[in-house]
């Protein structure tokens, strides 16, 4: 049985956006974020940028940064292995205090095996990366979004926030 507090609506992404006074949504779209993307589209608070690829993401977020727009990317866990050298060069070496948003795509919850190899692989690139990252599972905890922003913002730093369900 799924409760309130089991599900994740792009609603209260969007609010936490807000919150952190996100101008822009750098986005891939993929078929587990989809009702994000629509419901980023359908906003007209913030703007999305779609991108070809995951790592033109990170470029265009450095932009938007340089003159002082504050961005935010969407991305699948393997749209974060694609963009890896982006993220090196850009990400890490510029401090970039940016959030992303990453699809844990295979994700099975907490002490499950994962369903695919791209869930096995996020968690130890980003700690190999030393890139911080929090787990956003439900409305109850989606309040870290806020708090990765804080994060990156204090410490100069790109800090993730894995979503481990589909948006609802």
């Amino acid at each position: 049985m799924v409760t309130e507090t089991d599900t994740l609506k792009a609603e209260s992404i969007i609010e936490q956006f807000r919150q952190c006074g996100f101008t822009h949504v750098v986005n891939l779209p993929d078929t587990e974020s989809k009702f994000m993307y629509d419901a980023i589209a359908a906003d007209s608070s913030i703007h999305l940028i779609p991108v070809c690829r995951e790592g033109e993401a990170m470029a265009i977020a450095a932009g938007l940064f340089l003159t002082g727009k504050r961005p935010v990317v969407q991305i699948q866990n393997t749209g974060f292995f694609e963009s890896g050298d982006s993220i090196r060069g850009i990400c890490l070496e510029m401090k970039l205090p940016l959030v992303m948003i990453i699809g844990y795509r295979g994700y099975a919850g907490p002490n499950q095996e994962p369903r695919d190899s791209a869930a096995r692989f996020l968690e130890p690139m980003l700690n190999t990366w030393d890139i911080p990252y929090y787990l956003v599972t439900s409305d109850a905890n989606c309040h870290l979004i806020s708090e990765a922003n804080a994060r990156a913002v204090n410490e100069g730093r790109t800090v993730a926030v894995l979503i481990g369900k589909e948006f609802e």
